[in-house]
C-alpha cells in the first residue's frame, strides 16, 4: 500500500509538472508572438538639431505616416533623439536607435542622415530633407541610390531666389553668403548661390563662420560690405538666426534666406518649399518601405520641382522696403516670431 501511494504520488508530481511546463511553453508563445506582430512598426528618427524648419520638417514625419495608416500607440513604435548639434551625441544616439533593431529610420539634416548612415547599412533610411545626398556620400545616385538610402532632398531653387531678390532690392550690388563653415552641405550650396548670384548680376562674397561664437562678429563686419546676406540651409546659421536678423537689422541689411522658416525668424522673403511638406512626404516615404512598396536601392530621392514666394511684410516695413506688385501678388505673408 506504502508503495501504490508513493507510486500515486509520483504520478502526480509528474503530471503538475507536465502542465506547468506546457502552461509556461504557452505563455513564453503567446508573448513572443505579441512582440513580433507584423502589425506593429518601428521607426528611429534622429535630428540634428532643435529649430523651426527641422522641427517643422519632424512634425511633418510623423504626419506623412499617421496619413499613411501608422499612428503612434496603435501600430507605430516612434524612437525620437535629437543630437543638439553635437556629433558625439549624434553618433552615441544612432548607435542606441539601431540597437532597438526599427523598421526603418529617418535622418534629418546632413549630419545626421551621415550619423545614421555609418552606423548602419542593412535598415532601410529616408532622409528628411538633405540638400546634396550624393555630394554627402549617402547615396551613389539621385536616381539610383544603389544602397539602404532614399528620401527627400530640400534643395532650394537658388536662380529663383536671386531673380526674387534683384526684383525686390533692384539696388543691391554685392551679396554677402554667410554659412557655417564647418557644414559639408553648406560648401555645396555656397558654390552654387556664389554661381547663380554672379548670372544675376551681382558682386559676390562668402563669409564662412567655423562656429556661432562668430556670428554676430561676422554679420556686424557684413553690415558695412554689402548690402544684401544670403543665408542658404545651414543648420548653423538657423539656430543663430533671431542674432544674425538683429545685428543685419542695426546696419538695414535684408536677409534673403533659402528656407521658408527663415523668413518667419526675420528674413525679408525667399522662394522656397514649406519645410512641413518636406516631412510629409518623408514620411509617406518612409510608410511605402513599411509597407513592403518601396526598395530604398531603387527608390529615386525626391525633389520639389517648385516654390512659393514668402514675404515677411513686417521686416519689409522695418527696412522701409516698398515690394513690387509683381512679387506680393501672389505671395505667402509670414508672421514674424516673437522672442
Amino acid at each position: 500500500m506504502k508503495n501504490k501511494g508513493l507510486i500515486l504520488t509520483v504520478i502526480v508530481l509528474f503530471a503538475i509538472l507536465v502542465i506547468t511546463f506546457v502552461f509556461e511553453i504557452g505563455k513564453s508563445n503567446s508573448t513572443e508572438g505579441a512582440n513580433t506582430d507584423e502589425t506593429n512598426k518601428t521607426v528611429g528618427i534622429l535630428q540634428y538639431v532643435s529649430h523651426p524648419a527641422l522641427n517643422e520638417i519632424r512634425r511633418g514625419v510623423e504626419d506623412g505616416l499617421e496619413e499613411s495608416g501608422y499612428t503612434q500607440g496603435e501600430n507605430l513604435t516612434i524612437e525620437y533623439q535629437n543630437g543638439q548639434a553635437d556629433q558625439s551625441n549624434l553618433d552615441t544616439m544612432s548607435q542606441q536607435i539601431v540597437q532597438q533593431d526599427p523598421d526603418a529610420l529617418v535622418g534629418i539634416a546632413t549630419p545626421a542622415a551621415q550619423s545614421l548612415a555609418n552606423t548602419t547599412q542593412d535598415i532601410p533610411t529616408v532622409l528628411g530633407a538633405i540638400t546634396d545626398p550624393v555630394g554627402a556620400n549617402l547615396v551613389d545616385d539621385m536616381q539610383e541610390p544603389g544602397g539602404n538610402i532614399t528620401g527627400v532632398s530640400d534643395k532650394a531653387p537658388v536662380d529663383q531666389q536671386m531673380e526674387l531678390a534683384k526684383e525686390i532690392l533692384p539696388e543691391t550690388q554685392k551679396v554677402g553668403i554667410l554659412y557655417s563653415s564647418t557644414e559639408d552641405n553648406s560648401k555645396y550650396q555656397v558654390a552654387e548661390a556664389t554661381e547663380e548670384a554672379e548670372k544675376a548680376g551681382f558682386e559676390v562674397e562668402d563669409y564662412p563662420v567655423p562656429s556661432t561664437n562668430e556670428i554676430t562678429q561676422t554679420v556686424q563686419t557684413m553690415g558695412d560690405e554689402v548690402d544684401m546676406i544670403y543665408v542658404p540651409l545651414d543648420n548653423t546659421i538657423a539656430n543663430a538666426m533671431p542674432t544674425v536678423v538683429n545685428e543685419a537689422n542695426k546696419k538695414d541689411i535684408p536677409i534673403i534666406p533659402s528656407v521658408d522658416t527663415m523668413v518667419e525668424q526675420g528674413g525679408l522673403a525667399t522662394i522656397g518649399v514649406n519645410q512641413y511638406d518636406l516631412g510629409v512626404k518623408s514620411g509617406e516615404m518612409v510608410a511605402d518601405i513599411l509597407d513592403g512598396n518601396a526598395d530604398p536601392a531603387t527608390t529615386p530621392i525626391y525633389t520639389f520641382d517648385t516654390g512659393d514666394v514668402i514675404i515677411n511684410q513686417e521686416q519689409a516695413e522695418e527696412l522701409d522696403i516698398d515690394l513690387p506688385e509683381s512679387v506680393t501678388e501672389d505671395a505667402t505673408y509670414v508672421e514674424e516670431e516673437d522672442e
